[in-house]
């Protein structure tokens, strides 16, 4: 596991080993605009997770998830503020995400 200062830096470090789509959150699967892919829980795997505080505030706060598919054999990134994702998002894909969130 690697050691990253801010969201940015995790960011930058995890593209530069191969994790270069951006995923984002919804109701019931992680979408990737940009090749126009959904995956389900099922269809990826969370490789590693990074926790920054906000410093000031606590709505800084945020997770940096390296995620993996053998969907396309894809690698990204999600980033998620700290409980922003727990009201909207399904039981299948919370539970996914709660295991390494911790």
């Amino acid at each position: 596991m690697h050691i990253y200062d801010t969201v940015t830096a995790a960011l930058a470090g995890l593209d530069k080993r191969g994790y270069e789509l951006d995923f984002n959150l919804t109701p019931e699967y992680l979408e990737c605009k940009e090749i126009d892919l959904r995956l389900m829980p099922e269809e990826f795997e969370i490789d590693e997770v990074y926790r920054f505080e906000g410093m000031t505030d606590p709505a800084d706060s945020a997770v940096v998830y390296a995620i993996s598919s053998n969907v396309g054999n894809l690698r990204g990134v999600l980033v998620d503020g700290y409980g922003v994702y727990a009201e909207n998002v399904s039981p299948e894909l919370l539970n996914k995400l709660k295991i390494h969130h911790g």
